[in-house]
Protein backbone atom coordinates (compact mmCIF):
# COMPACT_ATOMS: atom_id res chain seq x y z
CA UNK A 1 0.00 0.00 0.00
CA UNK A 2 2.94 2.27 0.35
CA UNK A 3 2.89 3.07 -3.31
CA UNK A 4 0.17 4.66 -2.68
CA UNK A 5 2.31 7.82 -1.18
CA UNK A 6 4.27 7.67 -4.50
CA UNK A 7 5.37 12.03 -5.61
CA UNK A 8 3.71 10.55 -9.52
CA UNK A 9 0.24 9.85 -8.52
CA UNK A 10 -2.40 12.80 -7.59
CA UNK A 11 -4.52 13.11 -5.29
CA UNK A 12 -7.70 11.61 -7.73
CA UNK A 13 -5.45 8.62 -8.66
CA UNK A 14 -4.25 7.88 -5.29
CA UNK A 15 -8.32 7.67 -4.45
CA UNK A 16 -9.47 5.91 -7.68
CA UNK A 17 -6.03 3.32 -6.67
CA UNK A 18 -7.67 3.15 -3.32
CA UNK A 19 -11.35 2.49 -3.85
CA UNK A 20 -10.12 -0.14 -6.76
CA UNK A 21 -8.31 -2.07 -4.31
CA UNK A 22 -10.95 -1.97 -1.72
CA UNK A 23 -13.55 -3.36 -4.28
CA UNK A 24 -11.06 -6.53 -4.72
CA UNK A 25 -11.57 -9.89 -3.19
CA UNK A 26 -10.36 -10.04 0.43
CA UNK A 27 -11.57 -13.49 1.35
CA UNK A 28 -9.40 -15.67 -0.99
CA UNK A 29 -8.18 -17.87 1.78
CA UNK A 30 -11.53 -17.35 3.72
CA UNK A 31 -13.81 -20.34 5.56
CA UNK A 32 -17.24 -20.51 4.63
CA UNK A 33 -20.08 -22.83 6.01
CA UNK A 34 -20.41 -24.65 3.03
CA UNK A 35 -16.62 -24.89 2.57
CA UNK A 36 -16.19 -26.26 6.53
CA UNK A 37 -19.03 -29.02 5.32
CA UNK A 38 -16.66 -30.27 2.83
CA UNK A 39 -13.79 -30.25 4.83
CA UNK A 40 -15.37 -32.35 7.78
CA UNK A 41 -16.52 -34.98 5.16
CA UNK A 42 -12.93 -35.02 3.32
CA UNK A 43 -10.46 -34.65 6.33
CA UNK A 44 -12.28 -35.99 9.58
CA UNK A 45 -9.90 -39.16 10.65
CA UNK A 46 -12.92 -40.45 12.51
CA UNK A 47 -15.31 -41.28 8.90
CA UNK A 48 -11.23 -42.37 7.64
CA UNK A 49 -11.50 -45.16 10.65
CA UNK A 50 -15.40 -46.05 10.07
CA UNK A 51 -14.92 -46.56 5.82
CA UNK A 52 -12.00 -49.50 7.18
CA UNK A 53 -14.88 -51.17 9.36
CA UNK A 54 -17.17 -51.29 6.05
CA UNK A 55 -14.22 -52.43 3.94
CA UNK A 56 -13.74 -55.20 6.38
CA UNK A 57 -17.58 -55.94 6.76
CA UNK A 58 -17.13 -56.46 2.76
CA UNK A 59 -14.52 -58.87 3.19
CA UNK A 60 -15.91 -60.95 5.34
CA UNK A 61 -18.75 -61.49 3.85
CA UNK A 62 -17.23 -62.83 0.40
CA UNK A 63 -16.89 -66.29 2.01
CA UNK A 64 -19.84 -65.83 3.99
CA UNK A 65 -21.96 -68.67 1.40
CA UNK A 66 -19.10 -70.97 0.29
CA UNK A 67 -18.10 -74.65 1.72
CA UNK A 68 -16.13 -75.66 4.66
CA UNK A 69 -12.52 -76.12 3.65
CA UNK A 70 -11.98 -79.85 2.61
CA UNK A 71 -9.96 -82.45 4.98
CA UNK A 72 -6.87 -84.28 4.25
CA UNK A 73 -6.74 -87.71 6.15
CA UNK A 74 -3.95 -89.78 6.53
CA UNK A 75 -3.44 -92.70 8.37
CA UNK A 76 -2.55 -96.08 8.49
CA UNK A 77 -5.24 -98.50 8.96
CA UNK A 78 -4.84 -102.16 10.42
CA UNK A 79 -1.09 -102.00 11.27
CA UNK A 80 -0.20 -105.28 13.66
CA UNK A 81 1.29 -104.42 17.13
CA UNK A 82 2.51 -107.96 18.20
CA UNK A 83 4.54 -110.63 16.84
CA UNK A 84 7.47 -110.66 14.39
CA UNK A 85 6.08 -108.14 12.18
CA UNK A 86 5.12 -105.51 14.62
CA UNK A 87 4.69 -101.95 13.41
CA UNK A 88 5.83 -103.37 9.72
CA UNK A 89 3.64 -101.32 6.64
CA UNK A 90 3.68 -104.27 4.56
CA UNK A 91 3.95 -107.29 6.96
CA UNK A 92 -0.25 -108.02 6.26
CA UNK A 93 -2.32 -108.04 3.65
CA UNK A 94 -4.57 -106.42 5.90
CA UNK A 95 -1.66 -103.57 7.01
CA UNK A 96 -3.21 -100.51 4.25
CA UNK A 97 -1.90 -96.96 4.11
CA UNK A 98 -4.65 -94.47 3.60
CA UNK A 99 -4.89 -91.23 1.99
CA UNK A 100 -8.32 -89.27 1.85
CA UNK A 101 -10.18 -85.88 1.42
CA UNK A 102 -13.38 -85.01 3.50
CA UNK A 103 -15.67 -82.49 2.45
CA UNK A 104 -18.80 -81.21 4.33
CA UNK A 105 -21.83 -79.91 3.34
CA UNK A 106 -24.04 -77.58 5.43
CA UNK A 107 -27.51 -77.45 4.16
CA UNK A 108 -28.49 -74.32 1.51
CA UNK A 109 -30.46 -73.36 3.98
CA UNK A 110 -28.11 -72.39 6.74
CA UNK A 111 -25.54 -71.72 4.05
CA UNK A 112 -28.12 -68.49 2.60
CA UNK A 113 -28.67 -67.78 6.14
CA UNK A 114 -25.19 -67.04 6.76
CA UNK A 115 -25.17 -64.94 2.95
CA UNK A 116 -27.74 -62.71 5.00
CA UNK A 117 -25.88 -62.52 7.68
CA UNK A 118 -22.58 -61.36 6.22
CA UNK A 119 -24.63 -58.59 4.28
CA UNK A 120 -26.60 -57.21 7.17
CA UNK A 121 -23.45 -56.56 8.48
CA UNK A 122 -22.36 -54.90 5.77
CA UNK A 123 -25.79 -52.76 5.34
CA UNK A 124 -25.28 -52.18 9.32
CA UNK A 125 -21.40 -50.73 8.90
CA UNK A 126 -22.98 -48.47 6.14
CA UNK A 127 -26.08 -47.25 8.41
CA UNK A 128 -23.33 -46.64 11.28
CA UNK A 129 -21.17 -44.72 8.98
CA UNK A 130 -24.26 -42.55 7.63
CA UNK A 131 -25.02 -41.48 11.33
CA UNK A 132 -21.39 -40.66 11.61
CA UNK A 133 -21.22 -38.55 8.99
CA UNK A 134 -24.38 -36.41 9.73
CA UNK A 135 -22.98 -36.41 13.31
CA UNK A 136 -19.72 -35.02 11.71
CA UNK A 137 -21.72 -32.00 10.02
CA UNK A 138 -23.76 -31.31 12.71
CA UNK A 139 -20.46 -31.13 15.16
CA UNK A 140 -18.56 -29.64 12.14
CA UNK A 141 -21.88 -26.69 11.65
CA UNK A 142 -21.86 -26.28 15.72
CA UNK A 143 -18.18 -25.21 16.07
CA UNK A 144 -18.69 -23.14 12.67
CA UNK A 145 -21.71 -21.40 14.18
CA UNK A 146 -19.95 -20.99 17.73
CA UNK A 147 -17.05 -19.58 16.14
CA UNK A 148 -19.04 -17.02 13.47
CA UNK A 149 -20.91 -15.57 17.02
CA UNK A 150 -18.46 -15.16 19.51
CA UNK A 151 -16.31 -13.08 16.72
CA UNK A 152 -19.73 -11.13 15.94
CA UNK A 153 -19.70 -9.93 19.48
CA UNK A 154 -15.97 -9.15 19.60
CA UNK A 155 -16.35 -6.85 16.70
CA UNK A 156 -19.39 -5.58 18.38
CA UNK A 157 -16.76 -5.35 21.15
CA UNK A 158 -14.36 -3.26 19.23
CA UNK A 159 -17.13 -0.77 18.20
CA UNK A 160 -18.09 -0.71 21.72
CA UNK A 161 -14.38 0.25 22.94
CA UNK A 162 -14.29 2.82 20.03
CA UNK A 163 -17.63 4.60 21.17
CA UNK A 164 -15.86 4.61 24.86
CA UNK A 165 -12.69 6.49 23.59
CA UNK A 166 -15.07 8.99 22.25
CA UNK A 167 -17.17 9.11 25.74
CA UNK A 168 -13.92 9.18 27.81
CA UNK A 169 -13.76 12.64 25.77
CA UNK A 170 -17.27 13.77 26.32
CA UNK A 171 -16.73 13.29 29.71
CA UNK A 172 -13.54 15.25 30.21
CA UNK A 173 -14.90 17.96 27.77
CA UNK A 174 -18.01 17.89 30.29
CA UNK A 175 -15.95 18.30 33.22
CA UNK A 176 -13.89 20.81 31.73
CA UNK A 177 -16.70 23.12 31.17
CA UNK A 178 -17.56 23.38 34.45
CA UNK A 179 -20.27 20.35 34.74
CA UNK A 180 -19.84 17.21 36.73
CA UNK A 181 -17.75 16.23 39.39
CA UNK A 182 -14.02 14.92 38.70
CA UNK A 183 -14.61 11.65 40.31
CA UNK A 184 -16.38 11.17 37.36
CA UNK A 185 -13.79 11.41 35.02
CA UNK A 186 -12.81 7.62 35.99
CA UNK A 187 -15.95 6.25 34.93
CA UNK A 188 -15.24 6.00 31.12
CA UNK A 189 -11.46 4.40 31.82
CA UNK A 190 -13.82 1.38 34.60
CA UNK A 191 -16.15 0.91 31.33
CA UNK A 192 -13.27 0.59 29.51
CA UNK A 193 -11.26 -2.02 31.75
CA UNK A 194 -15.09 -4.03 31.72
CA UNK A 195 -14.78 -3.65 27.87
CA UNK A 196 -11.49 -4.93 27.96
CA UNK A 197 -12.62 -7.90 30.26
CA UNK A 198 -15.52 -8.54 28.11
CA UNK A 199 -12.79 -8.94 24.95
CA UNK A 200 -10.85 -11.53 26.82
CA UNK A 201 -13.35 -13.39 27.71
CA UNK A 202 -14.73 -13.59 24.20
CA UNK A 203 -11.10 -14.36 23.04
CA UNK A 204 -11.00 -17.41 25.12
CA UNK A 205 -14.13 -18.34 23.56
CA UNK A 206 -13.28 -17.73 20.56
CA UNK A 207 -9.84 -19.45 20.83
CA UNK A 208 -11.79 -22.95 21.82
CA UNK A 209 -14.19 -22.17 19.36
CA UNK A 210 -11.66 -22.46 16.42
CA UNK A 211 -9.96 -25.54 18.47
CA UNK A 212 -13.03 -27.21 17.80
CA UNK A 213 -13.57 -26.65 14.68
CA UNK A 214 -9.69 -27.75 14.12
CA UNK A 215 -10.91 -30.63 15.59
CA UNK A 216 -13.14 -31.43 12.40
CA UNK A 217 -11.77 -29.79 9.55
CA UNK A 218 -7.54 -29.22 10.11
CA UNK A 219 -5.51 -26.31 10.05
CA UNK A 220 -7.98 -24.56 7.97
CA UNK A 221 -10.14 -24.10 11.03
CA UNK A 222 -8.17 -21.23 11.57
CA UNK A 223 -9.01 -19.19 8.21
CA UNK A 224 -11.55 -16.43 8.69
CA UNK A 225 -14.77 -17.17 8.37
CA UNK A 226 -16.78 -15.42 5.51
CA UNK A 227 -20.91 -16.20 4.66
CA UNK A 228 -23.34 -17.08 7.64
CA UNK A 229 -25.12 -20.15 8.02
CA UNK A 230 -28.09 -21.69 5.29
CA UNK A 231 -31.81 -20.50 6.61
CA UNK A 232 -33.15 -24.03 7.05
CA UNK A 233 -37.19 -24.09 7.47
CA UNK A 234 -38.12 -25.68 10.57
CA UNK A 235 -41.70 -27.08 10.06
CA UNK A 236 -42.38 -29.52 12.50
CA UNK A 237 -44.73 -31.65 10.16
CA UNK A 238 -41.82 -31.70 8.06
CA UNK A 239 -39.32 -32.66 10.68
CA UNK A 240 -41.68 -35.27 11.95
CA UNK A 241 -42.30 -36.99 8.98
CA UNK A 242 -38.24 -37.49 8.48
CA UNK A 243 -38.18 -38.76 11.92
CA UNK A 244 -38.42 -42.14 11.00
CA UNK A 245 -35.83 -42.15 8.86
CA UNK A 246 -33.35 -40.94 11.70
CA UNK A 247 -30.35 -42.14 11.46
CA UNK A 248 -29.94 -43.54 14.86
CA UNK A 249 -33.29 -45.50 13.96
CA UNK A 250 -31.70 -46.42 10.67
CA UNK A 251 -29.44 -48.79 12.50
CA UNK A 252 -32.20 -50.93 13.43
CA UNK A 253 -32.99 -52.20 10.11
CA UNK A 254 -29.81 -53.95 9.20
CA UNK A 255 -29.63 -55.00 13.16
CA UNK A 256 -33.06 -56.70 12.24
CA UNK A 257 -31.72 -57.81 9.18
CA UNK A 258 -28.96 -59.37 10.72
CA UNK A 259 -30.89 -61.42 13.40
CA UNK A 260 -33.29 -62.67 11.22
CA UNK A 261 -30.51 -64.14 9.14
CA UNK A 262 -29.20 -65.91 12.32
CA UNK A 263 -32.94 -66.83 13.27
CA UNK A 264 -32.83 -68.63 10.38
CA UNK A 265 -29.42 -70.13 10.67
CA UNK A 266 -30.88 -71.21 13.84
CA UNK A 267 -33.56 -73.05 12.50
CA UNK A 268 -31.73 -74.91 9.82
CA UNK A 269 -29.43 -75.95 12.58
CA UNK A 270 -32.22 -78.64 12.69
CA UNK A 271 -31.38 -79.58 8.84
CA UNK A 272 -29.24 -82.66 8.63
CA UNK A 273 -25.76 -81.48 7.37
CA UNK A 274 -23.82 -84.47 5.49
CA UNK A 275 -20.34 -84.47 4.15
CA UNK A 276 -18.76 -86.79 2.04
CA UNK A 277 -15.20 -88.82 2.18
CA UNK A 278 -12.97 -90.45 -0.65
CA UNK A 279 -10.02 -92.22 0.48
CA UNK A 280 -6.88 -94.57 -1.39
CA UNK A 281 -5.81 -97.22 0.57
CA UNK A 282 -2.19 -98.67 -0.26
CA UNK A 283 -1.21 -102.35 1.13
CA UNK A 284 1.98 -104.26 0.32
CA UNK A 285 3.06 -104.93 -3.53
CA UNK A 286 1.85 -108.59 -3.50
CA UNK A 287 -1.94 -107.17 -2.61
CA UNK A 288 -3.86 -104.50 -4.82
CA UNK A 289 -4.75 -101.38 -3.41
CA UNK A 290 -8.11 -100.15 -2.11
CA UNK A 291 -10.67 -97.14 -2.29
CA UNK A 292 -13.07 -96.09 0.01
CA UNK A 293 -16.20 -93.87 -0.33
CA UNK A 294 -17.98 -92.52 3.17
CA UNK A 295 -20.70 -90.38 3.45
CA UNK A 296 -21.74 -88.77 7.02
CA UNK A 297 -24.97 -87.25 8.08
CA UNK A 298 -25.53 -85.29 10.92
CA UNK A 299 -28.11 -86.21 13.54
CA UNK A 300 -29.78 -83.55 15.50
CA UNK A 301 -31.46 -86.38 17.41
CA UNK A 302 -31.62 -83.78 20.59
CA UNK A 303 -32.94 -80.27 18.99
CA UNK A 304 -34.95 -79.52 22.57
CA UNK A 305 -32.08 -79.32 24.64
CA UNK A 306 -29.51 -78.47 22.04
CA UNK A 307 -30.50 -76.53 18.87
CA UNK A 308 -33.93 -75.56 19.90
CA UNK A 309 -32.82 -73.38 23.03
CA UNK A 310 -30.43 -71.26 20.42
CA UNK A 311 -33.37 -70.65 18.18
CA UNK A 312 -35.29 -69.36 21.05
CA UNK A 313 -32.17 -67.06 22.26
CA UNK A 314 -32.22 -65.31 18.89
CA UNK A 315 -36.28 -64.89 18.70
CA UNK A 316 -35.84 -63.34 22.25
CA UNK A 317 -33.17 -61.07 21.13
CA UNK A 318 -35.32 -60.03 17.97
CA UNK A 319 -38.46 -59.46 19.85
CA UNK A 320 -36.08 -57.09 22.32
CA UNK A 321 -34.53 -55.51 19.24
CA UNK A 322 -38.36 -54.45 18.28
CA UNK A 323 -38.93 -53.02 21.70
CA UNK A 324 -35.42 -50.89 21.35
CA UNK A 325 -36.39 -49.67 18.38
CA UNK A 326 -40.00 -48.37 19.96
CA UNK A 327 -38.46 -46.99 22.86
CA UNK A 328 -35.67 -44.94 20.86
CA UNK A 329 -38.61 -43.69 18.51
CA UNK A 330 -40.38 -42.49 21.23
CA UNK A 331 -37.53 -40.91 22.66
CA UNK A 332 -36.76 -39.14 19.87
CA UNK A 333 -40.17 -37.96 19.39
CA UNK A 334 -39.60 -36.29 22.62
CA UNK A 335 -36.47 -34.82 22.01
CA UNK A 336 -37.73 -33.40 18.69
CA UNK A 337 -40.74 -31.62 20.04
CA UNK A 338 -38.92 -30.28 22.91
CA UNK A 339 -36.49 -29.40 20.23
CA UNK A 340 -38.56 -27.73 18.38
CA UNK A 341 -40.51 -25.83 21.64
CA UNK A 342 -36.69 -24.01 22.18
CA UNK A 343 -36.66 -23.39 18.61
CA UNK A 344 -39.80 -21.25 19.25
CA UNK A 345 -38.62 -19.37 22.05
CA UNK A 346 -35.22 -18.48 20.78
CA UNK A 347 -36.65 -17.11 17.71
CA UNK A 348 -39.08 -15.15 19.95
CA UNK A 349 -36.25 -14.05 22.18
CA UNK A 350 -34.12 -13.06 19.02
CA UNK A 351 -37.15 -11.33 17.63
CA UNK A 352 -37.78 -9.79 21.25
CA UNK A 353 -34.60 -8.71 21.68
CA UNK A 354 -33.73 -6.73 18.60
CA UNK A 355 -37.00 -5.38 17.98
CA UNK A 356 -38.14 -4.18 21.81
CA UNK A 357 -35.42 -4.17 23.83
CA UNK A 358 -32.18 -3.06 21.85
CA UNK A 359 -34.23 0.07 21.03
CA UNK A 360 -35.30 0.91 24.09
CA UNK A 361 -31.79 0.08 25.75
CA UNK A 362 -30.79 2.54 22.88
CA UNK A 363 -33.15 4.79 23.79
CA UNK A 364 -32.60 5.05 27.33
CA UNK A 365 -28.90 6.04 26.57
CA UNK A 366 -29.62 8.68 24.88
CA UNK A 367 -32.15 9.96 27.37
CA UNK A 368 -29.95 9.65 29.73
CA UNK A 369 -27.29 10.76 28.12
CA UNK A 370 -29.28 14.04 27.46
CA UNK A 371 -30.10 14.05 30.99
CA UNK A 372 -26.48 14.15 32.18
CA UNK A 373 -25.22 17.27 29.49
CA UNK A 374 -27.97 19.53 30.74
CA UNK A 375 -26.93 18.56 34.33
CA UNK A 376 -30.08 16.70 35.03
CA UNK A 377 -28.67 13.21 35.69
CA UNK A 378 -25.45 11.88 36.89
CA UNK A 379 -23.09 9.45 35.29
CA UNK A 380 -23.86 6.81 37.06
CA UNK A 381 -27.01 6.50 35.71
CA UNK A 382 -25.61 6.61 32.15
CA UNK A 383 -22.69 4.24 32.82
CA UNK A 384 -25.51 2.03 34.38
CA UNK A 385 -27.77 2.37 31.23
CA UNK A 386 -24.48 1.69 28.86
CA UNK A 387 -23.62 -1.27 30.17
CA UNK A 388 -27.49 -2.41 30.00
CA UNK A 389 -27.25 -1.44 26.27
CA UNK A 390 -23.63 -3.81 26.17
CA UNK A 391 -25.23 -6.89 27.58
CA UNK A 392 -28.52 -6.18 25.70
CA UNK A 393 -26.85 -6.35 22.39
CA UNK A 394 -23.94 -9.31 23.31
CA UNK A 395 -26.93 -11.45 24.07
CA UNK A 396 -28.86 -10.74 21.10
CA UNK A 397 -25.88 -12.03 19.46
CA UNK A 398 -25.61 -14.78 22.12
CA UNK A 399 -29.40 -15.79 20.95
CA UNK A 400 -29.18 -16.03 17.25
CA UNK A 401 -26.14 -17.81 17.75
CA UNK A 402 -28.34 -20.29 20.19
CA UNK A 403 -30.96 -20.65 17.47
CA UNK A 404 -28.50 -21.39 14.54
CA UNK A 405 -27.07 -23.95 16.09
CA UNK A 406 -30.35 -25.38 17.04
CA UNK A 407 -31.17 -25.35 13.35
CA UNK A 408 -28.35 -26.68 12.59
CA UNK A 409 -29.30 -29.52 15.01
CA UNK A 410 -32.68 -30.10 13.77
CA UNK A 411 -31.85 -29.90 10.08
CA UNK A 412 -29.01 -32.70 10.13
CA UNK A 413 -31.23 -35.33 13.08
CA UNK A 414 -34.41 -34.83 11.78
CA UNK A 415 -34.59 -33.39 7.80
CA UNK A 416 -34.90 -36.00 5.19
CA UNK A 417 -32.77 -33.53 3.25
CA UNK A 418 -29.43 -34.59 5.25
CA UNK A 419 -29.50 -38.05 3.87
CA UNK A 420 -28.44 -36.11 0.68
CA UNK A 421 -25.20 -35.50 3.03
CA UNK A 422 -24.72 -38.77 4.39
CA UNK A 423 -24.74 -41.22 1.58
CA UNK A 424 -21.28 -42.94 0.89
CA UNK A 425 -19.93 -42.78 -2.33
CA UNK A 426 -19.59 -45.89 -4.65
Amino acid sequence: MFFLFHPDFTPASRAAIALLLLTLPCNVNALSFADAQALALREAPILSANETRIDAARQAAIPAGALPDPKLALGVNNLPVQGNNSFSLSSDFMTMQHIGIMQAFPNSAKLDARVAAAAGRVALAEAQTRLLRLQVLKQTAAAWIARQTVESQLARIADLANENRLFDRAVQAHFAGGSGMSGELVAPRREAALIEERRDELASRQAQAIAQLKRWIGEAGTQPLTGTVPDWPINQHSLSHGLHRHPELDLFDPKAQVLDAEVAEAKAAKIPDWALEVGYQRRGPEFSDMMSVQVSVDLPLFSGSRQQPKLEAKLLERNALVAERNAALLEHTAMLESALAEHRRLSNAVRRTRETLIPLAEQKVALTLADWRGNRGDLTTLIAARQQRIDTELKAIALEGERRQLAAHLHYTYSEQTLEHAELQP
